[in-house]
């Protein structure tokens, strides 16, 4: 092959692929034994399965957005979508191969003879494992969603940071790019009043956020992330997260926000209306970065109702398309997809009306049940997807620089290590409260002056404090420490015993007797915090 070979001198004749795409539907081009090649088509590629391998090819177009109008266009840009899918999917990103022409204008892969496409080779894997097919099958548990959420803070925090991307002109130029696109649609499939209502908050938003966006983009939080992070581009390998088909084509739709390429994935569980989920990829997310990364994300947490409103307005556009699309080819379906184009778009301006927050502390001594109840609590607790929870135990391990389900040693649980995690409570608190979001502290607030610390700053910030304390006899505690399996707490039954001679003085919050059912514990819960 000649590796000199140019391609843009090439006649637009040469760009037809109708030879290729014919060549590549049959099962001979691909020497296996297979009785038919399935094609999958996109508005920018066509994807050939066949036996245990797919195979893509890009479609010489240009949207303006993306060019793969001539042949070492896309030969680029398989290229850097190769690379960049294999930090995240090595195992399915497998090679670079050309569809050749011999003298004789015979086609064959890899061929005698010069390029006249590129394809990407790639593994198939069991769409039934595909995130988006097990949420609407009832099967994306919370425990995936857990390991999702940690293989995404691993993954940004390798990201390279792209400091010449992502300032808030580039935020803004993707909003009056989502106003463009929807008012395409306007009186159509997307009802006008509501289209109006998002540019007049949209432009409020993003004033709101430029300086706290400015910031980011300065601090290295702007980096080459995934760019398209929703469920249909995630799939579970033997229970393992993995990400694959991030966007290539350009570099500004890529280089974006860390928190903003979490917002798609946030955004499509909340819009199935896994709340739960939502809030738990929240909270692990958080919870797995660096000390330092993690303090910058509560601060950023004010950005996400605008980050999950433009992935909404995204997501409403591309719907409409669809069944514009379909409607022109056949009435049936479109309607369907139509009314989901419109929902879209009234989440994306329900998003920009957050709830209020608030400050809910949840204690109660070791296998009282309090992380089960502030896990319950917080996806229905303020702004979407929820309050964020600070628990005493996880905060414990990562000021040790531990992992949530390493066991600590006695040197982590002295008097000034404990009064350490409940400062440091308290400050995280204070960051997620001022950037407009729900804080649940889970601790066990054994001492009043803890508990009175947080009545404090719920009144210094004027924000709503309950105070819920969980009453369980001793012999179910015991019970439910027994119990435990990777759990983050290191308590003991032993550590249940010394906290039962603690003089915990005048418990005014709400107390609740959580030994029924977590049911009942969780509907006594709410109905405090209503």
């Amino acid at each position: 092959m000649d590796e000199n070979y140019s391609t843009d001198q090439m006649s637009d004749d040469q760009n037809d692929q109708s030879s290729v795409v014919k060549f590549l539907s049959t099962p001979d081009a691909f020497g296996v034994a297979s009785d038919h090649v399935e094609i999958r088509e996109t508005h920018i590629s066509l994807i050939f399965l066949v036996g245990d391998r797919a195979y893509k090819l890009k479609k010489p177009v240009d949207l303006g957005y993306l060019d793969f109008s001539t042949l070492d266009k896309r030969r680029a840009a398989c290229d850097v979508e190769l690379h960049l899918n294999r930090r995240t999917a090595p195992q399915i990103y497998e090679a670079l191969i050309p569809v050749t022409r011999d003298d004789s204008g015979q086609l064959s892969l890899d061929g005698k003879g010069k390029p006249v496409e590129w394809l990407i080779k790639m593994k198939r894997f069991d769409e039934a494992f595909l995130a988006s097919n097990l949420a609407r099958e009832g099967k994306l548990t919370l425990e995936m969603l857990e390991a999702l959420a940690r293989e995404i803070a691993s993954f940004h925090t390798a990201a390279t940071p792209t400091p010449n991307f992502g300032d808030p002109k580039a935020m803004g130029k993707t909003i009056a790019s989502n106003q463009q696109h929807l008012e395409g649609f306007e009186g159509k499939v997307l009802a006008s009043d509501t289209i109006k209502a998002l540019q007049r908050k949209n432009g409020v938003a993003l004033q709101t956020a430029a300086d706290l966006l400015e910031k980011r983009r300065s601090s290295g939080y702007v980096r080459r992330c995934h760019g398209d992070l929703h469920l249909g581009n995630i799939f579970f390998e033997a229970a393992r997260p993995v990400l694959f088909d991030c966007i290539e084509f350009s570099e500004t739709m890529g280089s974006i926000d860390t928190l903003y390429d979490l917002a798609f994935l946030l955004m499509d569980l909340l819009h199935l209306n896994l709340r739960n989920g939502a809030n738990r990829v929240l909270n692990t997310y958080l919870i797995s970065l660096e000390m330092k990364d993690r303090e910058a994300n509560l601060e950023a947490l004010s950005l996400l109702p605008l980050f999950l409103s433009v992935r909404a307005a995204i997501r409403s556009h591309v719907t409409a398309q669809t069944a514009q699309a379909l409607d022109t080819k056949s009435r049936e379906g479109g309607s369907t997809i139509q009314s989901d184009a419109q929902i879209y778009l009234d989440e994306a301006l329900a998003f920009l009306d957050a709830a209020p927050n608030a400050l809910v502390a949840v204690g109660g001594l070791s296998g009282s049940g309090k992380s089960t109840v502030a896990r319950a609590l917080a996806p229905n607790l303020g702004p979407a997807p929820g309050a964020i929870i600070l628990r005493s135990d996880e905060l414990r391990k990562r000021l040790s620089g531990k992992g949530p389900k390493n066991r600590l040693g006695s040197e982590a649980y002295t008097e000034t290590m404990t009064r350490k995690v409940y400062d440091k409570m308290i400050t995280d608190a204070r960051i997620v409260l001022e950037a407009g979001h729900s804080v649940i502290v889970d601790a066990v607030h054994a001492r009043p002056d803890e508990r009175t610390a947080l009545e404090q700053l719920a009144g210094e910030l004027g924000v709503p404090f309950v105070g819920l304390w969980l009453d369980v006899p001793t012999s179910a505690m015991e019970a439910r420490i027994a119990a435990r399996v990777a759990d983050a707490s290191d308590a003991t039954i032993e550590v249940l015993r010394g906290q039962l001679s603690y003089d915990l003085g005048e418990i005014t919050w709400k107390r609740i007797d959580a030994s029924g059912g977590l049911e009942e514990t969780v509907r006594t819960a709410s109905s405090y915090l209503d």
